[in-house]
């Protein structure tokens, strides 16, 4: 076998181990993703972090769970196994929200699906147990972290367990983790036993003695959660009341009445030059050797050239899990420590002189949304942004776009994009305009990507978004400055279907919408109900956890597949679905040839012609596009965009 040099990766196998003199690793992680040392990599970014602090770390990425075998070839650690599915949940990395697999895994060698199994976790877990009874197993990363307590499953329809219990694991490390993870190796090392370890923020543990857990709230039962469906909302509610790592008290579900899961307040955020540090250990920026000859790793290469300037959001949507997994509190990196990975860049070979993104779970967020988050945390019953901005809230791009004219500013950097998503209402809320015209003229590539969702107010106060009059004020300042600046660049807005809330008017008021706008989206992002997230709940309970009050919900696969075809109603396939939903929402006035009609009344069967492009009707109608719709001038510039990961 030829031999890989991987001078500066972790090791991988026992003669790496041998190479580094390393007799027995402190540390094995077992991971769904294929080994990439990159800081947008969970793993790579904990691997060097317990390297940092002095202790020796093996990776065992993608083991095969059909055999015991594989997950021994670094041997029994010293302290204890780390185990993680990877950057995505395993079960929405595998499948779509129609609940069929998907064909490609970004996170694999070569894209190819097939490297991990479903409920990866729980899987490795098992598999370890198996051979290993007594060797502490600590989980984390988003899929341990989002499933710490009872959770709707989204796959099997059914309120499950802790995945603490599922998994057999001795402790779990949520959140984003850096902090925790040093402090359960510092214990560890220290000769504590794990089940002694209960004291650390960011962690939830397992105890069997409910007079040793203190100064804490109690949960519904498990036994309540899964059967009683108000008391799972009010278990939701209560679980984000307790996000914030300043106000947080202890939380406990009990199993039984004989087994208790009990939640530490997460860990504080870090700081500035705690967030400068992790980003400055030496990663290698790209995926282990070994994959070289399957292709690489998909995944990399749009992170590769991209830069991480903050984590955490204040913007509280609903349907995403940041709140409960990274929290509200906004923490940033120095420019100093961005600007050096930026000249990073330029030693590559491989960069061309595009940066792809400078951002985070909203680019430009640089900090806390108010002084009173700094030292006291975030509102407990108060959103930063919705459903209007707070009278609290500090707007100012000013370092933000400080931060990238010294990025354009670095010899040999052509373009820096910004392709991390926008607050638009952030963005209105700022009385100065000229970062919008900064951006406008220097970060964007002919289309600015932004998240509006649905156009429904009704929707949008279930999905914790500003109202739809927000979104339109902001189109038109985009255009304003864009006409202004001579540019012809265009919004692809992000539009979500059958999300909590929405019922067949609102799908077709949304339909309305992008048919006045010009614009179909290519793809479009049906709402998924994936564990850790407010609107899950909503999806299960038929209850808002904020209120308490009932909410419509879209459950049956037909209904949602109408809500879906709505918006891509030019779609000729679409047509019965249109059609259907039409009818069934009272709107037959919205079917005939008129320019504000979206569909035909018949439909029109195209078949397949010879030559690039050709094809031949059955039927003629009087629409300019051939659907009964006006076809604008905005949907020919546009064209094939609105594709949504």
């Amino acid at each position: 076998m030829r031999k890989i040099d991987r001078t500066g990766f972790l090791p991988v196998s026992k003669t790496d181990l041998e190479e580094d003199g390393i007799r027995q690793p402190d540390f094995v992680y077992v991971c769904g993703d294929a080994y990439v040392d990159h800081p947008s990599f969970g793993s790579a970014i904990i691997g060097r972090v317990l390297q940092a602090h002095g202790y020796t770390v093996g990776m065992i990425c993608q083991p095969d769970w059909r055999d015991p075998g594989s997950i021994c070839i670094l041997g029994e650690p010293r302290l204890g196994f780390l185990v993680s599915s990877g950057n995505m949940d395993s079960m929405v990395n595998h499948y779509t929200v129609a609940k069929k697999h998907r064909k490609n895994d970004a996170y694999s060698p070569g894209g190819k699906m097939g490297f991990r199994p479903d409920r990866a976790v729980t899987v490795y877990c098992n598999l370890i147990r198996r051979i290993y009874r007594r060797t502490p197993i600590i989980i984390g990363g988003i899929e341990a972290s989002l499933r710490r307590f009872a959770h709707y499953d989204y796959w099997s329809d059914k309120v499950r367990r802790s995945i603490l219990l599922e998994s057999g694991a001795d402790l779990i490390s949520y959140g984003m983790g850096e902090k925790s993870i040093v402090e359960i190796a510092d214990a560890l090392d220290a000769g504590i036993p794990v089940h002694d370890i209960t004291y650390i923020d960011g962690t939830v543990y397992k105890t069997r003695e409910e007079e040793s857990i203190y100064d804490a709230v109690r949960l519904p039962d498990f036994e309540e959660v899964s059967t009683d469906r108000t008391r799972c909302a009010q278990s939701v509610r209560l679980q984000y009341d307790n996000t914030d790592p300043f106000q947080a008290k202890r939380l406990y579900e009990t199993y039984g009445g004989k087994t208790f899961v009990v939640q530490n307040p997460p860990q504080k955020p870090l700081t500035t030059i705690e967030m400068d540090d992790i980003f400055a250990l030496p990663y290698m920026r790209r995926s282990h050797p070994m994959y070289d000859a399957m292709g690489g790793i998909p995944a990399l290469k749009e992170v590769r050239f991209s830069l991480t300037s903050n984590r955490g959001c204040f913007g509280g949507c609903n349907f995403c899990a940041i709140t409960f997994h990274e929290g509200r509190i906004v923490q940033a990196r120095s420019h100093e420590s961005i600007l050096r990975e930026a000249e990073g860049f330029l030693k590559d070979p491989d960069f061309k002189g595009y940066i792809h993104d400078v951002g985070g779970p909203t680019a430009e967020f640089r900090g806390p949304a108010c002084e009173k988050q700094r030292t006291k945390g975030a509102c407990r019953n108060r959103q930063c942004l919705f459903p209007e901005c707070c009278k609290n809230l500090i707007v100012d791009h000013s370092d933000y776009r400080k931060l990238l004219r010294e990025l354009r500013m670095l010899p040999g950097v052509k373009k820096v994009f910004v392709r991390s998503g926008f607050r638009f209402d952030y963005l209105m809320a700022d009385p100065d305009k000229s970062f919008l015209k900064e951006l406008c003229q220097y970060h964007v590539s002919g289309q600015l990507r932004v998240a509006p969702e649905h156009i429904s107010d009704r929707v949008l106060q279930e999905m914790g978004k500003p109202r739809t009059e927000v979104y339109r004020s902001f189109v038109e300042e985009f255009e304003r400055i864009n006409r202004e600046l001579g540019l012809k660049q265009y919004i692809v807005p992000y539009l979500m279907s059958s999300h909590p809330g929405s019922t067949l008017e609102d799908a077709v008021a949304l339909a309305e919408y992008l048919r006045d706008l010009g614009y179909m989206p290519e793809q479009v992002q049906d709402f998924y109900p994936t564990p850790g997230t407010v609107s899950t709940c909503m999806y299960y309970t038929g209850i808002d956890p904020r209120t308490m009050k009932k909410v419509y919900v879209a459950v049956n696969p037909h209904e949602k597949a109408m809500q879906r075809a709505l918006i891509q109603y030019r779609d000729p396939d679409n047509y019965e679905l249109v059609k259907e939903a039409l009818l069934r929402a009272g709107r037959r006035d919205l079917i005939g040839f008129d320019s504000h009609c979206l569909i035909p009344p018949r439909k029109i069967v195209r078949l397949s012609g010879k030559g690039r492009g050709e094809s031949r009707q059955r039927e003629k109608t009087q629409g300019q596009d051939g659907r009964g719709g006006r076809r604008s001038g905005a949907n020919r510039r546009t064209g094939r965009n609105g594709k949504r990961q």
